[in-house]
């Protein structure tokens, strides 16, 4: 028979990891059923932080139903889309092939680089304005995927998008219950006041 102990400095880190799982995670996005409490904009399935300094533009059809989130600060820009995911598995590494795959459809080159949030996509497209720079980031969360879209100088250095990033950080999502495809936007949607 075999008999090992662990360092005192191992079990202290088993420690500090079972208190950090039990007390949620650090950062966000969070599930809604872990959320911490702090004042956030609801759009639906996407709670925004309030965040000094970011605009959040939202883009609706007439019923109110959100098509596109962008939050801006300064000449950065974060685009935001939830999507449903299987209870098993995320989705991200999947769509982020998928996108890179359309990028080189239309002539431009992407490249995998880790980040903050893990593997990113970072690509550089022709405009008629210029070059553009864009930095996808995916996280994966408990049957959805947040997929966002960095602008600016943020999208070459993460540094760069500050509150930006403290909204990614802090954002929440509800999934709701029901069924879904795998993939499929979760609903968005203004705000009854607005």
């Amino acid at each position: 028979m075999i008999f090992s102990r662990k360092r005192a400095d191992e079990t202290r880190d088993d420690a500090v990891l079972d208190v950090e799982e039990a007390a949620g995670p650090t950062r966000g996005p969070y599930d809604v059923s872990e959320a911490p409490d702090a004042p956030r904009l609801d759009l639906g399935s996407l709670q925004i932080p309030a965040v000094p300094d970011v605009e959040v533009r939202v883009q609706a059809d007439p019923q109110g139903v959100i098509q596109q989130v962008v939050l801006v600060h300064g000449q950065n820009a974060l685009q935001l889309g939830v999507f449903a995911a299987p209870r098993s598995d995320g989705i991200w590494d999947e769509v982020r092939d998928e996108i890179r795959q359309s990028l080189f459809n239309d002539g431009a080159a992407a490249q995998e680089v880790e980040g903050e949030y893990g593997t990113e996509l970072r690509a550089r497209l022709r405009t008629p304005d210029g070059l553009t720079d864009l930095r996808f980031v995916g996280i994966d969360g408990p049957r959805w995927m947040v997929r966002g879209v960095f602008q600016g100088q943020a999208a070459t250095d993460p540094a760069a998008a500050g509150p930006l990033a403290a909204c990614l950080d802090g954002l929440v999502v509800d999934r709701g219950q029901e069924a879904k495809p795998v993939r499929e936007p979760l609903p968005l949607r203004l705000p009854r006041e607005v």
